[in-house]
């Protein structure tokens, strides 16, 4: 991390990075197919700040990346999975593999996850009436929901690996031609 670049170079890429996450977020209400994977783009476009300027700057970006799409993007559920949990997942990955065991990393970080999406669904269907997901999420039949979750799990895992993927392929591609 280098935090002894000029407060203008930090502005200007965060501006930039915030512009793009914002429109990968918008674009989720274009391509509605894409509710979860616009969010996700949004939250992994964040590491750059969090490797260039550290953690601190990439927090701001989450909280004015949030705000601003509550009131550009269209399709609220995706606004919720990035505030819940997709936003600042990259960022909070930093602190959780600084843990010393893996397996209490990996148990903090699946709880974290499980309990941000619960949370974030809970607020969907009790609080803004969004009941209908209930019935997207069951698909069907009795067990669905339950399905969804360990589906969701598993998609969670391959995020995070792919995340650290692209963590590494940064660092070793792109910061290289930028410093």
């Amino acid at each position: 991390m280098r935090t002894n670049r000029p407060s203008s170079m930090r502005i200007a890429l965060g501006g930039i990075v915030c512009t793009l996450s914002l429109l990968s977020m918008f674009l989720s209400g274009v391509f509605p197919f894409a509710e979860y994977t616009c969010p996700a783009v949004a939250g992994i476009i964040l590491i750059v700040l969090v490797l260039e300027f550290g953690r601190k700057t990439a927090w701001i970006a989450y909280g004015a990346v949030s705000l601003l799409s509550l009131f550009i993007t269209p399709n609220k559920e995706s606004v919720m999975l990035f505030i819940v949990f997709l936003g600042y997942y990259p960022i909070a990955k930093s602190y959780f593999e600084q843990m010393k065991r893996r397996t209490t990393e990996w148990i903090a970080k699946f709880a974290l996850f499980n309990l941000s999406c619960a949370a974030g669904y809970a607020v969907l269907i009790f609080v803004f009436n969004m009941q209908e997901l209930l019935s997207e999420m069951s698909m069907g039949f009795a067990w669905g929901i339950f399905a969804f979750w360990i589906a969701a799990n598993f998609v969670f895992l391959i995020y995070d690996f792919a995340l650290s993927r692209l963590i590494i392929l940064y660092q070793t591609l792109i910061r290289p031609k930028i410093r």
